[in-house]
């Protein structure tokens, strides 16, 4: 498995900015949304509102009951974990703050790291997208989600995330904003905000408690 430092050599070649990755992940969203439309499954509205507890025990696809919420745990969607690997700027800035503090946690369920990685291979290449895909899921927490949900916000809501880091200004809307806090506690924000209010000296003393000791991993390993 390749490290963080070497996937970013790797990438540094590649002309991608964030308008480019945004415009990837629209099309791999509504690609997704076409096919979810043709098939036979569930409504995307029926799979949401679908009871956690009874799709646990069976009557469905394994599906992660919603964790208590925690400022340290994060979701990144796919369009700012693309950024972080193909432009380095913002989204690189706000991960590299949870890569160095091994007590944060990165959320992040399959279907989320499917649409980053078919974003990756869009935008740059497959061999780089699935040796980014290996690297990531080593990384992250895992969450399963209930098909067709958002991959963001479901892992947010099942992983007990309070920061969504996105691309999308309209996740990132006051209207949506109010909506996220006000039935999800997920505050949802520019990876340049989130790294510029990340305190993790006070965020230490309220997650873990003591003294903060410092970042302790070198975030390119």
């Amino acid at each position: 498995m390749e490290s963080w430092r070497a996937l970013f050599d790797r990438a540094a070649g590649v002309d991608a900015d964030e308008a480019a990755i945004t415009a990837a992940l629209r099309a791999v969203r509504a690609d997704e949304g076409e096919r979810s439309s043709d098939s036979d499954g569930a409504d995307e509205n029926d799979a949401h509102e679908a009871d956690p507890d009874e799709t646990a025990a069976g009557s469905g696809p394994s599906v992660s009951s919603p964790a208590e919420s925690s400022p340290a745990r994060v979701v990144a969607d796919a369009d700012v974990l693309a950024a972080d690997l193909l432009v380095d700027g913002d989204a690189r800035a706000a991960l590299d703050e949870l890569r160095a503090h091994t007590w944060t946690v990165l959320l992040a369920s399959d279907p989320l790291l499917d649409d980053a990685e078919a974003v990756i291979g869009s935008v740059a290449d497959g061999r780089l997208a699935a040796d980014w895909r290996e690297r990531v899921a080593a990384w992250r927490q895992s969450v399963a989600q209930p098909p067709g949900d958002h991959p963001a916000l479901a892992s947010a809501y099942r992983g007990g995330a309070m920061h969504l880091l996105s691309f999308d200004e309209e996740l990132r809307s006051a209207q949506a904003g109010a909506t996220l806090g006000s039935q999800l506690s997920i505050s949802a924000r520019h990876p340049q905000a989130f790294a510029s209010l990340f305190a993790p000296e006070s965020l230490y003393q309220e997650v873990v408690g003591g003294t903060y000791p410092g970042p302790d991993h070198d975030p390119r390993e």
